[in-house]
């Protein structure tokens, strides 16, 4: 079984993402989604061809989830926005949990753009703990280290160079802004 890249498409002409730069990433993604594919291929032939303790199968392993996370991080990202924003969010659940945990909603969306401006590349993601319903806003370096373990991604923002500098420079945090302004707090809640 091979997985399929989806289509983003509906993104084109969302506010503060231009077409070249969102045409861009979604190759970019697509090239994970190749990758994932060509690996567990490899992978599966490994015990055929009696590879299972070579160093390049070795290395398969490894890279197999720099490549998943690379896939599934993209996915989470392009469906937690949308060119139409949810005009109020106060009535969803999740944006009162984030009132009640981090004391007012303010406070927690200058922690999730204070851990988005954070020098580096990687991810930031608002994770949701299901032990206790506690949120979290996490970086996460590269696609495969610092993730919560257990712990379910709800709000997940690519802060890696390819997702705001062919329109935004180095401005980064006018590149989050514009994240913000897209986000859709539907998705957000139905992870919730």
């Amino acid at each position: 079984m091979t997985y399929q890249p989806k289509k983003y498409d509906q993104l084109i002409g969302t506010q503060g993402f231009s077409d070249t730069l969102l045409k861009n990433h979604f190759t970019l993604y697509e090239g994970y989604v190749t990758n994932v594919n060509k690996i567990a291929e490899a992978i599966a032939k490994a015990p055929a061809e009696n590879k299972l303790s070579t160093p390049e199968y070795n290395e398969l392993k490894r890279r197999f989830g720099w490549e998943w996370n690379g896939m599934r991080l993209h996915e989470l990202y392009f469906e937690n926005f949308s060119k139409e924003r949810e005009k109020t969010i106060d009535n969803l659940q999740i944006t009162r949990t984030l009132a009640k945990q981090f004391e007012s909603y303010d406070n927690w969306l200058k922690d999730f753009k204070a851990t988005g401006t954070m020098r580096g590349i990687g991810w930031t993601i608002l994770y949701r703990d299901p032990s206790d319903n506690r949120l979290f806003n996490a970086w996460v370096n590269e696609h495969d280290m610092g993730h919560l373990a257990g712990c379910a991604p709800l709000l997940v923002l690519d802060v890696f160079e390819h997702a705001y500098t062919l329109d935004y420079g180095l401005k980064r945090a006018d590149y989050i802004e514009a994240f913000m302004n897209a986000v859709d707090w539907n998705m957000v809640e139905r992870r919730f």
